[in-house]
């Protein structure tokens, strides 16, 4: 069986792209189960999965976190990763479908486990919001004039979070400017350009330029809140050049992450297996010095431990032992 790809809520689960993607284990939270019912659980995964990759961001509920590093703790076992990923919840759901997409591969659960930070870097997670009063605390830089904006019931703003922050104010009606800040051109029949790149203005001066996109081939999941419009399926998915849009529930998590309920998630990503497979397959493989499970990049996703020792001054003295990372 495939390593368990698994998240905390039902509403991160986004739809297989085909039938040979398994779907994601569901590890609940305290208040839906209780603890002999994920340490039950857990075990099953375990026991038909061999290993569990869980994506754990840093918006889920103290408890949620808490109970998670419980049920490894009391089932001593190395076999389950908890991995700290910092995305969007949307973002988060399209991650934990491409470890989804890869785990029917023959990688091994060390790869699959540090590929998550790999791919989490060609992620690119936004939303437009009717307010970006409360938007400081998820590392967007708000300034006081957009602030002042956010008090106008027409306001509307596009905001890429991830993987390069970007706030730009559209017009009354979440149009804004049609200039383009999308893909270089690679990707088949959508490979010519679209007009200017991000940092560029488009014909509507007054107007903000749209965020950034990916210079490969993308998809693009979206998801409505509070907020009617249309922008982000008639203008960003043109601009960005993707080659395919998804609409999907909006994650549970998604108003309190964003500061408001008035919003339209989306997230784009690479949507082919065998370019997510090369991807990954590309970078070395080394092996863990403390696990010994397989791993890329600089950390292991099971027991955390740094690819390369740490300095002599953080060593371990020899009469204490080795304490594990």
């Amino acid at each position: 069986m495939p390593t368990a790809i698994a998240v905390t809520s039902a509403d991160l689960v986004l739809p297989a792209p085909d039938r040979h993607t398994p779907g994601a284990a569901l590890l609940h939270p305290p208040e839906q189960h209780d603890l002999e019912a994920a340490l039950a659980g857990t075990s099953a995964l375990l026991e038909r999965h061999g290993h569990v990759v869980a994506l754990v961001p840093p918006w889920l509920p103290r408890p949620t976190v808490q109970r998670l590093h419980t049920v490894r703790a009391i089932l001593e076992t190395d076999r389950i990763a908890l991995l700290d990923i910092d995305l969007p919840p949307l973002g988060t759901a399209l991650l934990a479908r491409q470890l989804r997409q890869l785990s029917v591969c023959d990688f091994s659960p060390g790869v699959i486990a540090s590929a998550a930070r790999l791919l989490s870097h060609y992620i690119f997670a936004g939303a437009l919001l009717g307010s970006v009063a409360k938007l400081d605390r998820v590392r967007v830089p708000v300034g006081l004039g957009a602030h002042a904006r956010s008090w106008s019931p027409s306001a509307q703003f596009a905001v890429l979070a991830h993987p390069t922050p970007h706030l730009a104010k559209l017009g009354s009606a979440g149009g804004g400017s049609r200039g383009r800040g999308g893909r270089s051109g690679r990707g088949g029949s959508h490979g010519a350009s679209h007009g200017s790149h991000a940092g560029s203005h488009g014909s509507h001066g007054a107007a903000a330029d749209l965020p950034a996109g990916p210079d490969f081939a993308t998809h693009l999941t979206f998801a409505r809140g509070q907020l009617t419009s249309d922008w982000v399926a008639a203008e960003l998915a043109p601009a960005w050049q993707v080659q395919g849009v998804l609409e999907n529930p909006l994650p549970a998590a998604s108003a309190a992450w964003w500061g408001t309920p008035k919003l339209v998630e989306f997230a784009a990503g690479i949507p082919d297996l065998s370019v997510l497979y090369q991807l990954v397959a590309s970078v070395r493989r080394e092996q863990c010095r403390w696990c010994g499970l397989e791993l890329i990049g600089d950390r292991c996703g099971f027991c955390a431990a740094p690819l390369t020792a740490p300095p002599p001054s953080e060593a371990v003295p020899a009469s204490t032992g080795r304490s594990r990372p």
